[in-house]
C-alpha cells in the first residue's frame, strides 16, 4: 500500500507539472495506474486511499514548485546580447562561365566519336574539335546518289513524254475538227448541189425520152402508110415499131428513176450524211475528252517523277550535310570544357567523353566558354526564398583558391524547384539561384566548389540570441530566462535569423541569461500575458544592399519565421477535442472518413 502511495503522488505530480496534458483528458501511461486488488473486498480501502493520495497531492505540488531550488550553475545559458547581427544565407554552389557556347552532336542516331580534341585546350575559331564516324553514312550517300540518278531520268522522260502527249493531242483534236466539218459540207453539197442537179439530170431524161418516144410514134405512123403502098418492106415497118416501144420503154425507165430517186435515194443519203455528222461530232468529244485525259495523266505523271525525284535530291543533300557535320570545329576562340566534366545524373556520374564512345543525337559534347567573366549556381532551400531576392550583395569563396574572396551579385531564382533534387527526394525543394561574380576571370575556373554567402541584411544594434533558445507554444515564440527561482518561460517577438542568430524585437534586454536548451517537459506550466499594446519599434536596419532593409514596411514581413519557427506546428488541442475523438467509431475499412 506504501508502494502504491509513492507510485500514485508520482503520477499526480507528473499531471500537475504538465498541464496541457491534464487538459487533453489523454488516459494516464500504464505505470501510473494502480494495480487493482485480487480481491473483491480490497477495491473500496483503495479507492479511497488514492482519493486521499490525490487530495494530497493537489496541495503539495505547489508548495513543491515555490521550494523547487533554482538551476544548478551547469545548465547551459547564454546571456542575451547586443550589437551588430548579420542577417546572410550561405550555401555551396559550381563556378560556370557567363557566356558559353554548346556543342552538339547533329548527326541522326548514334554515332562514334573517332577524334576528340583534348580538354582545357586553347582553340581558335576553325580548330577541329570532334570528328564522328559517317562510315554507315557514305554508304547511304552512294545509294542515295544512284536513287536520286534513276529519279531525274523519270522526271526528263516523263517532261518529254508530256510534251508528246499534248502534240498528240492536239493532233487527235484537229483531226476530229476537220471530220467534222467536211461532214457537215458533204451534207449541205448533196442538199444544194448533187440532189438537185440529179433531179434536172432525170427529169431531162424523161423530158428526151418522151420526145424519142413521139418522133418514133409520128415515123410508125409514117411507114405504115408507106407500108400500105408498098413502098416499105415488112422489116423495115417492124424496125419502127420496135423504135416506138424502146422509146416507150425509156421514158417509162427515166419516171421509174426519178419516182426512185425522190421516195428513196434522197433521203437516205440525207440520213447517212446527217448521221456522218453527228458521229464526227461525237468523234471530236471523245477525241478533246481524250486529249485532255492524256495531259492530265502524263502531268500527273511528271509531277509524281518531280516529287519523286525531289525527295531523292533532298535526301542526298541531308546526307551530304550529315557528313559535313561530322566535323565539329570551333565557332570562335575558347577553352574546351567537355560536357560531362560538370554532368550529374541520379544513377551516377556520367561516362566521361572519350575516343571510339557512341553518342546520341543532340548529346552535348563541348561547352565553349566565350567570355572572361563567371556565375556561381547555387541551390536556395524553400525555407530562404523569402529571403533572397535578385540584386542582393553576395560574398563568395572557392575551395581551390583558399584566402581568395570575391564579390557578386544575385541575378535571377529559378520560378520552379529543382526536378533533379524533387526526384531524389519528394521532400527536399530546392531553386535553382545564379550569382554573377566581380572579377576572379584570371584565377576561377569552370567546374570549381565554391561557398556563396548572400547578405540579406545588417543590424547594427540588434539583441539577439542563438536560434536554438526559441521555441513555439501555442504559435507563440518563447524563451526561457533563468533566474533564482528557476527557469521562466518569456514570450518574445522575433525577427529575422541566420540559421545561428536570432533578431529578438521584444521581450529580452541585453544581458538576461537564456537557457540554450529549453525545459521541454515544463512548457505550458505558465502562460505568459499577452500585451494588446504594439510592440516598440525597433531600430531599422541596415541592409547592405542600399534601401530599407528586406519587408519594405510591410507589416507581414516584419518577423518572419526564424529557424526555431520551422518546427511543426500543431493546432491546439482541447479536452472535449479529444473526448470526441475517442467516441468517434473508428472506420472498418481501414481508410479515413471526411
Amino acid at each position: 500500500m506504501k508502494g502504491h502511495s509513492k507510485m500514485h503522488m508520482q503520477c499526480e505530480m507528473h499531471i500537475a507539472s504538465n498541464p496541457a496534458t491534464a487538459r487533453s483528458a489523454q488516459p494516464r501511461p500504464p505505470s501510473c495506474r494502480p494495480r487493482l486488488a485480487s480481491r473483491r473486498g480490497g477495491i473500496r480501502p483503495l479507492a479511497a486511499a488514492l482519493l486521499a493520495l490525490v487530495a494530497v497531492a493537489v496541495i503539495a505540488v505547489p508548495a513543491y514548485r515555490r521550494l523547487k531550488p533554482a538551476a544548478t550553475d551547469t545548465t547551459p545559458v547564454f546571456q542575451a546580447a547586443k550589437g551588430l547581427l548579420e542577417i546572410t544565407v550561405t550555401e555551396s554552389g559550381t563556378i560556370s562561365p557567363s557566356e558559353q557556347l554548346i556543342l552538339k552532336s547533329e548527326l541522326e542516331g548514334r554515332s562514334t566519336i573517332l577524334y576528340l580534341i583534348r580538354e582545357g585546350t586553347e582553340v581558335k575559331a576553325g580548330d577541329l574539335l570532334v570528328e564522328l564516324d559517317v562510315t554507315s553514312l557514305e554508304d547511304r550517300r552512294i545509294e542515295q546518289s544512284i536513287l536520286a540518278e534513276n529519279a531525274e531520268a523519270s522526271f526528263i522522260r516523263s517532261r518529254e513524254t508530256l510534251d508528246v502527249v499534248k502534240s498528240q493531242a492536239q493532233s487527235d483534236v484537229e483531226k476530229a475538227e476537220l471530220t467534222l466539218q467536211f461532214a457537215r459540207e458533204d451534207l449541205e453539197k448533196y442538199k444544194e448541189g448533187e440532189y438537185p442537179n440529179k433531179l434536172k439530170e432525170l427529169e431531162a431524161r424523161i423530158t428526151l425520152a418522151r420526145e424519142e418516144k413521139q418522133r418514133a410514134e409520128e415515123k410508125l405512123k409514117w411507114s405504115q402508110v408507106l407500108f400500105k403502098e408498098k413502098y416499105l418492106s415488112e422489116s423495115e415497118i417492124r424496125a419502127d415499131e420496135l423504135s416506138v416501144k424502146k422509146a416507150a420503154l425509156d421514158v417509162e425507165l427515166a419516171e421509174n428513176n426519178l419516182k426512185l430517186l425522190q421516195d428513196f435515194e434522197v433521203k437516205r443519203e440525207i440520213t447517212k450524211l446527217e448521221s456522218d455528222v453527228r458521229q464526227s461530232e461525237m468523234a471530236l468529244v471523245r477525241a478533246t475528252g481524250k486529249a485532255r485525259a492524256d495531259v492530265i495523266q502524263a502531268e500527273a505523271d511528271l509531277r509524281a517523277k518531280e516529287s519523286e525525284f525531289t525527295q531523292n535530291k533532298s535526301q542526298l543533300e541531308k546526307l551530304i550535310a550529315q557528313i559535313g557535320k561530322a566535323r565539329i570545329t570551333a565557332p570562335r576562340d575558347g577553352l574546351v570544357v567537355y560536357a560531362t566534366s560538370g554532368e550529374f545524373r541520379w544513377r551516377g556520374s556520367s561516362e566521361p567523353l572519350a575516343e571510339g564512345q557512341e553518342i546520341r543525337e543532340r548529346q552535348e559534347l563541348i561547352h565553349l566558354p566565350v567570355a572572361s567573366s563567371f556565375i556561381a549556381k547555387v541551390k536556395i532551400h524553400e525555407s530562404s526564398l523569402k529571403k533572397v531576392h535578385p540584386d542582393m550583395p553576395v560574398s563568395l569563396r572557392a575551395d581551390a583558391l583558399p584566402g581568395m574572396s570575391f564579390k557578386g551579385t544575385v541575378t535571377s531564382i529559378a520560378p520552379l524547384p529543382d526536378a533533379m533534387s524533387a526526384f531524389m527526394n519528394a521532400d527536399l525543394k530546392l531553386y535553382d539561384t545564379e550569382i554573377r561574380i566581380e572579377g576572379g576571370g584570371d584565377v576561377l575556373r569552370t567546374g570549381m566548389n565554391c561557398e556563396a554567402t548572400i547578405h540579406i541584411a545588417t543590424y547594427p544594434e540588434a539583441v539577439h540570441v542563438p536560434v536554438q533558445c526559441v521555441v513555439r507554444v501555442n504559435r507563440q515564440p518563447i524563451v526561457f530566462v533563468n533566474t533564482p527561482d528557476g527557469p521562466v518561460q518569456r514570450q518574445v517577438m522575433i525577427g529575422e535569423d541566420n540559421n545561428r542568430m536570432v533578431h529578438i524585437l521584444d521581450g529580452l534586454v541585453p544581458g538576461e541569461p537564456v537557457l540554450l536548451a529549453p525545459p521541454l517537459d515544463t512548457i505550458g506550466d505558465e502562460s505568459p500575458a499577452a500585451s494588446s499594446e504594439e510592440p516598440p519599434a525597433s531600430a531599422a536596419p541596415i541592409n547592405p544592399a542600399g534601401g530599407n532593409p528586406r519587408g519594405h514596411g510591410n507589416p507581414d514581413l516584419t518577423a518572419p519565421e526564424s529557424g526555431a519557427d520551422r518546427e511543426t506546428k500543431r493546432p491546439k488541442r482541447t479536452p472535449k477535442d479529444g473526448a470526441e475523438r475517442r467516441q468517434r467509431p473508428r472506420p472498418s475499412t481501414g481508410q479515413e472518413q471526411p
